[in-house]
């Protein structure tokens, strides 16, 4: 277990604790019976810490060269983990529109989904830069929110960029899935004609057999 892998599993630790504080209605510091911090700040802390180490277990292994099957299969589960708990108790506590978040987690499941079946047919679907930039977008977005609840001016800001979130997602969603059918379909021409080569070979040889 190394530092980065290490992290990775810490963010996943966090998820619980996240959802904790935003559902709940009684935790908070109180201060001559006037609370000062909040679950929104608790929980804004939280996540931040948390996106946090999705950026630095990345550095630190690519710098220490700690790149491991482990973490690769980890981090993106983490990071989608962390983001879909933060938007379901935000859906929870009446911050955010449902189908927004159906929206999003939907792309996720679906963009899992497709690195499955390709990684079934043997080869590797990368994340994209625009998976990438997803990401960074959609931490933003639930920030935003967060700090909407003491800041009330922000909330159409914030709203705004959940919807960009979205639609960046969709998008980034299309691009692994032309990808997708793009190395499926080299996948099942190259079979086609090795079959047929194979088939080819075949009769040649049954036919030297019956003339001899």
């Amino acid at each position: 277990m190394n530092l980065p892998n290490a992290l990775t599993l810490l963010r996943i630790f966090f998820v619980p604790l996240l959802v904790a504080v935003l559902v709940e209605q009684s935790i908070g510091i109180k201060h001559n019976g006037i609370v000062v911090v909040t679950n929104e700040v608790f929980a804004l802390v939280i996540f931040l810490a948390a996106a946090a180490t999705d950026l630095l277990d990345g550095y630190l292994a690519r710098r220490w060269g700690q790149i491991t099957t482990v973490g690769t299969l980890l981090d993106p589960i983490a990071d989608k983990l962390l983001i879909s708990a933060a938007l379901v108790s935000l859906v929870q506590i009446h911050l955010v529109p449902a189908w927004v978040v159906i929206l999003i987690i939907g792309r996720e499941f679906a963009v899992s989904g497709l690195r499955s079946i390709a990684a079934a047919e043997g080869f590797t679907i990368r994340a994209s830069e625009l998976g990438k930039t997803k990401m960074v977008g959609q931490v933003l977005a639930v920030t935003m929110v967060l700090l909407s609840v003491h800041w009330p001016w922000l909330a159409a800001s914030a709203n705004a960029l959940l919807l960009a979130v979205m639609l960046f997602g969709l998008v980034s969603a299309v691009d692994y899935f032309r990808k997708f059918w793009r190395k499926i379909d080299a996948e099942v021409k190259s079979r086609r004609r090795s079959e047929l080569l194979l088939r080819e070979q075949q009769e040649r040889r049954a036919a030297v057999k019956v003339t001899q």
